[in-house]
């Protein structure tokens, strides 16, 4: 397991407004948590170089791109052995529909978020993902109506 980076006061106001806004310069980030630009810029680099920003990312609204389904989806393996873990889990990392991927315990062994455009879209992915993958023993798919809240904040 990962050890934890030591935060302090500093590092927790910058990965605050990061979190919020990544977009502004070193120059608006450094008076927002009141410091000088030279030490912000330094800051944010040990942090990223520490593994703690792991990225800067757009959050791209799905609705306005036309992926507009989201699905929740929990995959059993009819056989769970490591190297067959192992085996699942790239094949949906490498689903660029597959937003997110977790192996989970108790019930399924993974649970993925998905984003597509459409059930034909869904489907296609399902065929890819779960029912051409021989070791799938059960696919339970459930799919938003309505997102209330989307966030992709840590609380610090």
């Amino acid at each position: 397991m990962n050890e934890l980076y030591p935060l302090d006061e500093l590092d927790r106001r910058i990965l605050n407004t990061l979190q919020a806004d990544a977009s502004q310069t070193n120059a608006e980030l450094a008076a927002l948590v009141h410091v000088s630009p030279p030490t912000c810029l330094r800051r944010v680099k040990q942090l990223t170089d520490g593994g703690v920003i792991e990225r800067q990312v757009a959050i791209v609204a799905p609705d306005k791109v036309g992926a507009r389904l989201t699905a929740i989806v929990e995959i059993t393996l009819d056989v769970q052995a490591a190297e067959r873990m192992d085996q699942f889990e790239k094949l949906a990392a490498a689903e660029t529909a597959v937003l997110q991927c977790y192996r989970v315990t108790p019930g399924p062994d993974f649970v993925l978020i998905v984003q597509v455009a459409d059930m034909p879209a869904y489907h296609a992915l399902a065929h890819r993902l779960f029912t051409s993958h021989a070791n799938v023993r059960n696919v339970k798919a459930y799919f938003s109506t309505h997102r209330s809240k989307f966030d992709t904040r840590i609380a610090l």
